[in-house]
């Protein structure tokens, strides 16, 4: 076996995307690396150039001090963005982290250190500096390790590292000469285009190891527009893990026709009235509403330190019988979907809130252990350099019995809310504000006008508490979400169907 520092690695892995956006690989033989499967392990200890007998030594000298758990969490992922503005590309680069991050746990204390040189030596210093948590009787790392075999959530036809650049580059122009074909106003048109590869191993101290293949992509365009002097701006996104065959004719003609909709419906605009108002959750990316200002309230951490004002909720009723509320891992291809969650735990179908009744939390190893309870498959990270936290999939409400044109016409004046951004929520209260980025009055029971330079104010679990309807007509957000939570950004996905709440403080025009 032959260790490569990390400059090495850099330099070889970026001659290969310098021509195809294609990494070498370091070690091992590159033939049967390239076509490792996600659940292939003999592919992915060559892709980190290390053994079972190495993770076997690293860990006993991360529990050498007496920790009661560890584990190692192997991360090599690539990375590559294009910018378009106005028919040019005007920014393109490419990144590529390797390394593994060591985790000692002692009761509920955290010892975490992690290293981008994966030979031996440089493993063992960190797993010491990750075991100085602990102090207590030595413990014996497992002999043997077994690989846990998980389910694919995220098949792909055609892996990014096999698309060139030079195909990527005219996809996107065309969908920049689209955008300006659609409307003569539209002066500007930004567009953000991303794909990843990561490789995952996480092998831990009950013997288990697991290894992960994650692909993801997003493309977003975000349009600038003139009238009579005055300038909109306004836009429309896609994100999944799929890979080039995602962004099919149908899936591009949404993203120009819903950018510049979005954009130019904003000249038409007005403010509404200011004060409380039923308000009506559009379906699908509202969603976001309730991961804000709920579903965090949800995740174990916030529960086990007294935090969350859902942390004495358990089994108790927290919204009407027709609201039910998952967290789920196991969508096909979506965003937040996981194989295997950072823990090397598996992923599954959480039910939060069953027929309004708070059933469990988000777990991940620490939470789980403290409320004796299986993880979720919630343990999340945003990479090898951070340790991981309770953190959501893809949470979304399941349908209910309403229609959406009968949810309409039950309100007499209020707002529909389609889309919000600039959110804020206080996790402990559940006190939220959010700037709704597209919306329309509602009035006699009918969509009217656009809104625009609207906030919404309340709080979350009053706003479950207030759901009065909810739709059949729910739908997945097909965005491009990243969650923040103590400094770690993880992407995820919501849905919702349309959802009406009796009562929201709307801020508009006094």
């Amino acid at each position: 076996m032959v260790d490569f520092s990390r400059r090495e690695f850099l330099k070889k892995s970026s001659e290969g995307l310098a021509l195809l956006s294609v990494p070498v690989f370091f070690s091992g033989d590159l033939k049967s690396a390239l076509a490792a499967a996600p659940s292939d392990p003999t592919g992915y200890f060559n892709r980190f150039a290390v053994d079972q007998a190495m993770i076997n030594q690293v860990m006993a000298e991360a529990l050498a001090k007496g920790g009661d758990y560890c584990d190692l969490y192997f991360q090599h992922e690539i990375s590559n963005w294009i910018g378009l503005e106005d028919k040019k590309v005007n920014r393109a680069y490419s990144d590529i982290a390797l390394g593994v991050g060591i985790r000692v746990l002692k009761g509920d204390q955290t010892g975490y250190s992690y290293t981008e040189d994966l030979s031996l030596n440089s493993m063992l210093q960190a797993a010491r500096t990750a075991a100085a948590i602990a102090s207590g009787s030595k413990q014996a790392a497992p002999v043997e390790f077994k690989h846990h075999k998980t389910p694919n959530y995220y098949k792909i036809s055609v892996p990014w590292k096999e698309v060139k650049i030079e195909k990527k580059i005219p996809f996107l122009q065309k969908i920049n000469d689209k955008v300006f074909n659609m409307d003569d106003r539209i002066q500007k048109v930004n567009i953000m285009y991303s794909d990843e590869e990561s490789y995952v191993l996480v092998a831990n101290s009950d013997g288990i190891y697991a290894t992960d293949y994650r692909p993801l992509t997003y493309l977003g365009v975000n349009c600038i527009a003139e009238q009579d002097g005055r300038k909109e701006n306004n836009g429309y996104n896609l994100s999944a893990r799929q890979g080039i065959e995602f962004y099919s004719p149908e899936r591009v003609d949404l993203l120009a026709s819903e950018s510049v909709k979005r954009t130019v419906e904003l000249f038409d605009a007005v403010k509404p009235e200011a004060g409380e108002m039923p308000v009506v959750l559009a379906a699908g990316s509202s969603g976001i509403l309730l991961h804000e200002a709920i579903g965090h309230g949800m995740e174990a951490d916030f529960n086990r330190k007294g935090v969350s004002i859902f942390s004495d909720k358990i089994d108790k009723p927290v919204a009407k019988d027709i609201v039910s509320i998952v967290d789920d891992g196991t969508n096909p291809n979506i965003r937040g979907s996981l194989n295997v969650d950072d823990e090397g735990n598996d992923t599954e179908k959480t039910f939060l809130v069953e027929n309004g009744i708070l059933k469990t939390y988000l777990h991940d190893r620490i939470s789980a252990k403290f409320y004796n309870v299986k993880p979720t498959g919630n343990g999340r990270r945003q990479s090898f350099r951070h340790s991981p936290l309770p953190r959501m999939r893809n949470t979304y409400m399941l349908p209910g019995p309403h229609k959406k044109e009968e949810i309409i016409k039950s309100v007499k004046k209020g707002l529909f809310a389609e889309t919000f951004t600039n959110g804020q929520v206080f996790i402990g209260a559940g006190d939220f504000t959010f700037y709704v980025k597209t919306g329309y009055l509602i009035e006699n029971g009918e969509l009217t006008k656009p809104v625009k330079d609207v906030n919404i104010i309340g709080n979350g679990p009053e706003v479950l508490a207030d759901i009065e309807m909810v739709a059949d007509d729910f739908k997945m957000a097909e965005g491009g979400w990243t969650c923040g939570k103590d400094g770690q950004g993880v992407p995820v996905s919501m849905g919702l169907p349309t959802v009406k709440v009796k009562s929201i403080t709307v801020g508009g025009i006094s």
